[in-house]
């Protein structure tokens, strides 16, 4: 008899769990991925909520995958096409100083605007929310630290936007050494490429070179004279 019993009890209640219980998909609605299922046990009602679908997840982690792989292949373009853009201008500046096709090309804005606009847009897409943090871990200085820089710049979508960086203000200060070249009639073809591989010895050597030269006029002046 009371095996009788127990056995109409746990049909009584598997009966009663195959009734209450409700989709797990309902179709036209937001709660589908957050589906229900109500089990009502001795008059008491248990609500469960399963995970979220493997699927959702899927999805999501797809969706940075493609966002990395397409930062990836931005800098993997944009790395050489910029150091390859950069390198006629200091040609025509070593080879052909006083042609008048270099000069009127070194003349042009057009070259700073489009690295600026690549610059910038590279700069948009290494920005993250932890940026500022790395920059400035400190928050009594305002003074950037080594090893958050480091961090930061261990990033190769970050490390591109230095690279273009470091080209646009190489470019600028060799057309500055260039244009105070032709204007005192000075030899630059020696500090431009220095200022190609390193710009702040490159100009330490137009300076040099820009003192010697100012202190050789007066004697050439002289001996003119004499």
């Amino acid at each position: 008899m009371a095996f009788s019993s127990s056995c109409f009890c746990h049909f009584s209640i598997s009966h009663k769990l195959q009734r209450n219980q409700t989709a797990p998909f309902a179709h036209g609605s937001n709660s589908s991925l957050l589906s229900r299922q109500q089990y009502f046990l001795g008059g008491s009602r248990v609500i469960t909520s399963p995970n979220l679908p493997k699927t959702l997840l899927q999805r999501r982690s797809s969706r940075v995958s493609a966002s990395w792989l397409a930062s990836s292949k931005v800098v993997n373009n944009v790395f050489p096409l910029g150091t390859i853009a950069v390198l006629p201008f200091y040609v025509f500046m070593v080879v052909a100083p006083k042609a008048k096709f270099t000069q009127k090309v070194m003349e042009s804005n057009i070259p700073y605007i489009v690295l600026g606009l690549l610059y910038s847009y590279l700069l948009y897409l290494s920005w993250t929310p932890d940026t500022l943090q790395l920059l400035f871990p400190s928050n009594t200085s305002w003074i950037p630290e080594l090893a958050g820089i480091a961090k930061m710049f261990s990033r190769e979508i970050t490390l591109a936007s230095a690279w273009i960086h470091l080209l646009t203000i190489d470019l600028f200060a060799a057309r500055q050494v260039y244009h105070d070249g032709l204007q005192n009639d000075m030899e630059t073809r020696h500090s431009i490429p220095l200022i190609l591989l390193c710009c702040p010895i490159g100009l330490v050597t137009h300076l040099i070179t820009k003192k010697l030269y100012l202190l050789r006029v007066p004697l050439i002046r002289q001996i003119k004279n004499n």
